[in-house]
């Protein structure tokens, strides 16, 4: 049985690209806004590697989608 509390990393259903941000930004409760404006900004300015975004779109389970019953 699943539960609404299953807290985990996973890639988002609510996405743009991959769902890598839209996952982070869920798992921690931050804003997905946010979340992608610092990881546009860390592309840009060589705080992280796009590969490092690959990688995480590669690992992250994507999450299923929640169907309304």
């Amino acid at each position: 049985m699943e539960t609404e509390n299953n807290h985990r990393l996973q890639r988002s259903p609510n996405r743009m690209i991959a769902g890598v941000c839209a996952g982070i930004a869920e798992f921690f409760g931050l804003n997905v806004t946010s979340v992608r404006l610092a990881t546009l900004l860390l592309l840009l300015f060589g705080g992280l590697s796009l590969w490092v975004y690959i990688m995480l779109w590669l690992i992250m389970p994507r999450a299923p989608k929640k169907t309304n019953v």
